[in-house]
C-alpha cells in the first residue's frame, strides 16, 4: 500500500460549558460536539522523512512544518508503535482554519487513522483515542464523529444517540481566533464580572432535544460559554448573529472559540434560503450548509 486517503468532518459545539481556570491552566468542560458536513481530506503517502503539504481553502495559514497537528500526529503515532517510519501527508483544506470548527484536530484524527492503515499497524481505536488525547483536547472527538459530550477537558467522551438529521448553516469570518487568546477573554470577562463560576453542568433539555431529533427544541438550548470572549475580541459577530436571527434560525451560536457563526435551520430548504439571505446581508466572508450528524474519520 503506498498511499491512503481519510476524508474527515468539522465540529460545531452544541453545548460548551466552561468551568473555572484550574491551577494546570486548563478548565473542567463539558462539551456536546457535533460532527457536520464539511470535510478535509488526508492523503498519507509512503515516504521517507515526515512532511506535509496543504492545499485548499486558507492552505497558506496552516503550518507547513513539525507544527502541523497532522505531522505531530504521525510522529506520535510512529513513536507509539516503536518504530521509525516515514510519510508525506497532503491535506486538502475545506474545514474553515482557526474557526472554531477544530479543522486542525480533524487533520490529525485522519493522520492517526491514514497512518495506521498506511504502515499495517491495525492498532484499535482505544489506542489511537489515547493517542489523540495526548495532541489536544478536540482530538478525539475527531477521531469518534457523531456527537458526544465530553467531560475532563473534552477528551472523555460518551457517544449520544440522535433522533434525526439537523441542518446548518456557517458564516465563515475574514480571519481567525486564537483559541488560548478566546479562553484568556472568557477568564478576563468573567474577573471584570466578579460573579462566581460554578462546574460546568450539561443541558437536559438539548440532550432530549437530540435524542428526539427536535430542531426548533434544539435551537433554543444552543449555548457557548465561549461566546461573549469571541464577540468581545470580534465585535463583528454580534452583527452576524443577529442577521442569522433575523432571517429565521432557529438557533444562533459561535461555534467552539469563533469566529464560524452557526445557524440551525428547520431543514435542508430552510438552510438553503438562509444561507442565502446571510450572504445578501454580506455578514460573513463565506456561507456554507450542512447537515449532521455524520460518522467520523472514512477511508475513501
Amino acid at each position: 500500500m503506498n498511499s491512503v486517503t481519510v476524508r474527515v468532518p468539522a465540529k460545531v459545539n452544541l453545548r460548551l460549558a466552561v468551568g473555572p481556570l484550574r491551577d494546570d491552566g486548563f478548565h473542567d468542560l463539558v462539551n456536546v460536539f457535533h460532527a457536520v458536513s464539511i470535510f478535509d481530506e488526508v492523503r498519507a503517502v509512503a515516504e521517507t522523512g515526515m512532511r506535509v503539504r496543504v492545499e485548499g481553502e486558507s492552505a497558506s495559514e496552516v503550518p507547513q512544518d513539525a507544527d502541523n497537528l497532522a505531522i505531530r500526529a504521525a510522529l506520535a503515532l510512529a513513536g507509539h508503535a516503536g518504530r521509525s517510519y516515514g510519510v508525506s501527508v497532503v491535506i486538502r483544506k475545506a474545514i474553515p482554519v482557526a474557526g472554531g470548527m477544530a479543522g486542525g484536530s480533524a487533520d490529525a484524527a485522519a493522520a492517526l487513522v491514514a497512518c495506521n492503515e498506511l504502515w499495517g499497524l491495525g492498532l484499535p481505536v482505544e489506542d489511537l483515542m489515547e493517542i489523540a488525547a495526548d495532541l489536544g483536547s478536540d482530538v478525539p472527538f475527531a477521531l469518534l464523529g457523531g456527537t458526544a459530550v465530553g467531560t475532563g477537558r473534552g477528551e472523555r467522551l460518551t457517544s449520544l444517540d440522535v433522533g434525526g438529521t439537523f441542518h446548518w448553516v456557517f458564516a465563515l469570518a475574514d480571519g481567525g481566533l486564537s483559541t488560548a487568546r478566546v479562553y484568556g477573554e472568557c477568564d478576563r470577562l468573567r474577573a471584570v464580572s466578579g460573579e462566581p463560576v460554578g462546574p460546568p453542568r450539561a443541558s437536559e433539555p438539548l440532550l432530549t432535544a437530540l435524542r428526539t431529533g427536535d430542531a426548533k427544541a434544539l435551537g433554543a438550548e444552543l449555548a457557548n460559554d465561549l461566546q461573549p470572549a469571541a464577540v468581545s475580541l470580534r465585535p463583528s459577530l454580534a452583527t452576524t448573529l443577529e442577521a442569522g436571527r433575523a432571517h429565521g434560525a432557529l438557533g444562533a451560536i459561535v461555534s467552539g472559540s469563533g469566529p464560524t457563526c452557526a445557524f440551525l435551520a428547520e431543514s435542508a430548504e430552510h438552510a438553503t434560503a438562509l444561507a442565502a439571505s446571510l450572504k445578501a446581508a454580506g455578514v460573513a466572508r463565506e456561507v456554507l450548509t450542512a447537515h449532521g450528524p455524520v460518522p467520523g474519520p472514512t477511508v475513501v
